[in-house]
């Protein structure tokens, strides 16, 4: 009986074995089907391996002063060792404790959280590092609180572990998580919170960043400054309690106040937001031949703007133009109903409303700015390399982001006279040539006639290229390019001189009716004191990806386009323009004393005032009007009035903060040659004549002598 009751015994034991050997693999087997389950959406080996975040891609200076940020993630990345040791004990001793001792998982927190949700229903975190590290990394993890995401987290974190080492991890984290007000890691959040780098954080500042991260939103400090202090403060007790701080240090740091950066953007000034945009909209044509997302790959695009020129720019150009709105408002408020009312036509703006906005008591309309906001910009290039050192394109980008350096085409008036004259020289009409300055009809393309004055009104007699240039005579112009030089050369010339927009070939041509982009007129005159070379505006250097590689160099388009004598030439016309003539203002008013030569330029009704100057450093392009070209700045308004003290004060403050010394035009050896003539005869000079040194192309240079006055015993006075 007892043999039978064990044989018994063993069946029935196998039969549970069985049993439960079956329900042990089934239950396996299921385990096993839904963690393959919850993994197959989840990042692979390779994904792990390949820690590659949005950054943000940063338009820096030549002098590495950051112009702009682009990004769909505000990241900046930062190494591991530039993170403080302090910043890395906060955020253990406040997130986890067991950070070095657990593989992805801190079982014994885990187990405990579970329990207590159970129990009170509510759902506690009990993440750690890595957990978080897994979720903010990999969004197919998903954000829901659920036990099943819960699960899904462990599984990546514990791939984590095993693919990256602590130190990894931590720098990842740091680099990854959200501090509030659109900032992801460290960097970035240090830069906008403190104005500083991550590596330059004190205790406490690192403290309060840490306690941020529990909620962004609530314990910001910018926002909810008290209960930014009171989160530090707790941190700063968690390090005391881990023995990262000791009870000096944590009294110390717990008593300081908290001190942020005030507004948005004092962290992050734009210095030049329409060069960064101009930058920016170059890039984008990068994009796809390149391979890049420039707004996620943390690129630096290293540009040829001088940080300090841009300064000096932009507090020059936005003087000015508070004087000239000052001026315009003035005017407008003295005027009769009639000039505000045909303003304003269409608006449905009362006068009486828009003397409010000229007093400044109320904002201006935005459909009003066009008409009543005086717009201005500069534009400088590097003479020797064509480099964009400075570009201001209006008076306030977030108003508008419309770049008037760039983008606007505006009639240069005698600005454009430049390109007329560069015609004659080159075709070999020496500068003493004359032309009678008479008053002249322009039949214009439209059958109507146009009878051009001079800015002064006055007429006068045979006039040499040179002194109608230092005058700008509108008579002695428009002759010119009727008896002399074709409208057509003029169109070849300015083209050829770098001008892309269209030009009108008619005899109003000779006075700047067609219009232009003012960079271009910068790059135009930039070629005078280059020797003739024209070089294309460039304002990229190279791109470089995240980790400095440079991925892309960008080659600049250049051309001799005049012979070196003439580029000569037009320098000494332009210098005489400059010291004698409408451009004089820029030494006599304004102090400033290196050689320079320049032209204004002024339209009908003053609705453009330009200046474009050089020296042997920079070429820079001024224009300053409203946006509707059909609105004056007022009159007398030239280009010498509102346009040149811009110029003028912009290098002098370049030459005397920079340090720079002024140097001479040289003249090419062997393309030019001088002589001494008769101002009177223009022939060359006798001893009884009164004289002056010029300059001609070989072989256009005068052959007899002054036979006005007395002898005509001759001297050497032709210089090769």
């Amino acid at each position: 009986m007892a043999f039978k009751k064990i044989v018994k015994d063993n069946k029935l034991f196998q039969k549970h074995f069985k049993l439960a050997l079956w329900v042990t693999l089934g239950v396996a087997a299921l385990g096993l089907a839904f963690l393959l389950y919850l993994s197959k959406d989840l990042p692979s080996l390779e994904e792990l391996e390949k820690f590659d975040p949005d950054v943000v891609t940063r338009i820096v200076s030549q002098d590495g002063e950051v112009i702009q940020e682009l990004f769909t993630t505000k990241r900046v990345l930062v190494k591991f060792n530039d993170i403080p040791q302090y910043v890395k004990d906060a955020l253990i001793a406040t997130e986890d404790q067991r950070f070095y001792k657990h593989w992805g998982m801190n079982p014994f927190r885990t187990v405990f959280q579970l329990l207590n949700n159970v129990i009170t229903g509510r759902t506690y975190g009990a993440s750690t590092l890595t957990q978080q590290l897994a979720r903010n990394l990999y969004n197919q993890i998903g954000f829901r609180k659920t036990y099943t995401r819960k699960l899904r987290e462990l599984i990546t974190a514990i791939q984590i572990e095993r693919t990256y080492t602590k130190q990894e991890i931590l720098s990842m984290y740091l680099n990854t998580v959200y501090f509030g007000h659109g900032l992801y890691g460290i960097q970035a959040s240090a830069r906008r919170y403190f104005g500083k780098d991550a590596k330059e954080l004190t205790i406490d500042e690192g403290a309060l960043l840490i306690g941020v991260l529990r909620s962004p939103a609530i314990y910001s400090p910018l926002t909810h400054p008290e209960r930014a202090q009171r989160v530090r403060d707790l941190v700063i007790q968690n390090m005391y309690r881990e023995g990262f701080l000791g009870p000096v240090e944590r009294n110390y740091y717990r008593g300081k106040p908290v001190v942020t950066l005030e507004n948005e953007m004092t962290g992050q000034k734009q210095i030049a937001p329409y060069f960064g945009e101009y930058v920016r909209q170059i890039m984008e044509q990068w994009d796809e031949k390149l391979g890049i997302d420039l707004y996620r790959d943390g690129l630096t695009i290293k540009t040829t703007l001088d940080s300090r020129l841009q300064n000096i720019a932009n507090e020059t150009v936005m003087a000015q133009l508070e004087v000239l709105q000052k001026s315009l408002n003035a005017r407008l408020l003295r005027s009769d109903t009639t000039e505000l009312g045909s303003l304003i036509a269409g608006t449905g703006i009362s006068i009486d409303s828009v003397k409010l906005m000229l007093r400044d008591s109320i904002p201006m309309a935005p459909q009003l700015r066009s008409k009543l906001l005086v717009q201005g910009e500069l534009v400088a290039l590097d003479v020797e390399t064509g480099q964009i050192r400075a570009m201001v394109g209006g008076r306030n980008f977030k108003e508008s982001k419309w770049n008037r350096a760039t983008q606007a085409r505006r009639q240069p008036g005698s600005a454009f006279k430049v390109f007329l004259y560069t015609t004659a020289i080159d075709n070999r009409y020496p500068v003493t040539t004359e032309v009678l300055n008479q008053p002249v009809v322009i039949h214009m393309n439209d059958t109507t006639d146009w009878r051009p004055k001079n800015y002064d009104n006055s007429t006068g007699g045979p006039t040499t290229l040179r002194e109608a240039l230092r005058r700008s005579l509108n008579l002695v112009s428009v002759r010119l390019i009727q008896e002399l030089v074709k409208p057509s050369a003029v169109v070849e010339y300015a083209h050829r001189l770098g001008i892309t927009t269209p030009l009108r070939a008619f005899d109003a041509l000779a006075l700047g009716t067609e219009t232009v982009i003012p960079i271009e007129m910068a790059a135009a005159y930039a070629t005078f004191p280059r020797k003739g070379v024209w070089k294309e505006p460039m304002g990229i250097l190279d791109v470089s990806d995240r980790y400095g590689t440079v991925i892309k160099t960008f080659p600049q388009e250049q051309k001799e386009v005049l012979g070196r004598g003439t580029a000569y030439i037009m320098t000494s016309l332009l210098q005489t323009v400059g010291e004698y003539g409408t451009g004089q203002m820029a030494r006599t008013t304004y102090r400033f004393k290196e050689p320079y030569a320049g032209k204004t330029g002024t339209t009908q009704d003053f609705t453009d005032a330009w200046f474009v100057g050089f020296t042997t450093k920079l070429s820079v392009a001024v224009w300053v009007g409203l946006d509707d070209p059909q609105v004056s700045l007022g009159n007398r308004q030239s280009g010498a009035l509102a346009a040149l003290p811009i110029w003028a004060k912009f290098m002098k403050a370049s030459y005397d903060s920079l340090g720079w010394v002024g140097q001479d035009f040289v003249a090419p050896e062997g393309d030019v040659v001088f002589a001494n003539i008769c101002t009177e005869s223009h022939d060359l000079a006798t001893a009884y004549c009164p004289s002056t040194r010029e300059v001609f192309l070989p072989g256009t240079e005068p052959k007899s002598y002054c036979t006005r006055h007395g002898s005509t015993t001759q001297s050497p006075n032709v210089e090769f």
